[in-house]
């Protein structure tokens, strides 16, 4: 179980690379995309959060699923743009990328390294 969220991140890091290459090429957003990116995510995190208290101390899994946390309030900040039919803040989406990518290589490292 400890891979699955290795999985289900690097399917969501698909799905969000995807949409911000359509974000910041000018073309809209399918919502199917914009869900499936947060219920990938959010599957990850949640299995992140069940090996995390199931496991023993792993200091640099724990700081990853602290930091997908956050990449997650950022996550959610864009959603809530998306869905009022506001324009998603570039920086807020570099921001949310950036915190994803940096929490997925501490989890990789804390899984294989």
């Amino acid at each position: 179980m400890i891979y699955l969220p290795v999985l289900l991140f690097a399917i969501a890091a698909v799905g969000g690379l995807t949409l911000v290459v359509m974000k910041f090429s000018g073309r809209g957003l399918p919502w199917p995309l914009v869900i499936a990116h947060g219920v990938f995510a959010a599957s990850g995190l949640i299995i992140l959060v069940i090996n995390v208290f199931s496991a023993q101390q792993n200091f640099l899994m724990n700081l990853s699923l602290v930091l997908f946390l956050v990449a997650a309030i950022g996550g959610f900040t864009i959603l809530n743009f998306h869905m009022r039919k506001k324009k998603q803040p570039g920086i807020l989406i570099f921001i949310h990328a950036t915190v994803a990518v940096i929490s997925y290589i501490l989890l990789l490292i804390s899984v294989f390294g």
